[in-house]
């Protein structure tokens, strides 16, 4: 058995649940997609609601489009330009980052050698790294804006998932990011991405997971 957690919106919040299924091992697409059906399976055991899976793994081509090693902001995939942000106490940003491959990207070695993190940087601004997930997913969600718009209607699935992303190795999360959309729309408060200080406000008080 395994477990993965998937976000939805409760009472005006994006939560987080975990969800117990069956593992398939293997790192072929198939048997992803046969975790990706059972993770959603045991969501629609447990909630009765919908899922999309947002990877490049599933099987529904919005999800596909969704991930951040597919959609672009300004030219460049979201995964290089959240990597090319990074800003250590021994150097940094690594702005090359931004015309290499998204995995590349995110691998590369200067990463474990420059140090602590001390900040990310956008448009020659610091971000803090509090809250943990906020400045991911703020150029997340700028990047699906971008490219889908303001109505963008994902109102058929309750929850969201990717199942790459193990939160015993990672913190960021494209399918967390997909709900805080959904929420953003709901509550029609686009207007909390055009400052940091109203975003991160936003992002405490209504992302709990």
């Amino acid at each position: 058995m395994a477990k993965r957690p998937a976000w939805t919106i409760e009472n005006g919040n994006v939560i987080c649940k975990e969800f117990d299924f069956a593992w398939n091992g293997g790192f072929a697409v198939s048997q992803k997609r046969k975790n990706i059906n059972a993770l959603h399976q045991s969501i629609v055991d447990a909630t009765g609601q919908t899922a999309l899976e947002i990877s490049s793994k599933g099987e529904v081509e919005l999800g596909n489009q969704l991930s951040a090693f597919n959609m672009k902001t300004n030219g460049v995939f979201i995964e290089n330009v959240f990597q090319a942000s990074k800003r250590y106490e021994n150097g940094g940003p690594y702005l090359d980052l931004l015309n290499v491959a998204p995995k590349d990207a995110k691998r590369d070695e200067r990463h474990k050698t420059s140090g602590r993190l001390l900040a990310f940087v956008r448009n020659d601004e610091d971000w803090p790294l509090e809250p943990r997930t906020a400045f991911y997913d703020y150029i997340y969600v700028l990047a699906v804006i971008e490219n889908f718009g303001c109505e963008l209607d994902i109102n058929e699935y309750n929850w969201f998932t990717d199942i790459e992303f193990n939160p015993g190795k990672s913190i960021n999360c494209q399918a967390r990011a997909v709900a805080i959309y959904k929420l953003i729309q709901e509550k029609a408060v686009f207007n909390v991405l055009n400052d940091r200080s109203a975003w991160i406000n936003f992002h405490t008080l209504h992302v709990n997971g």
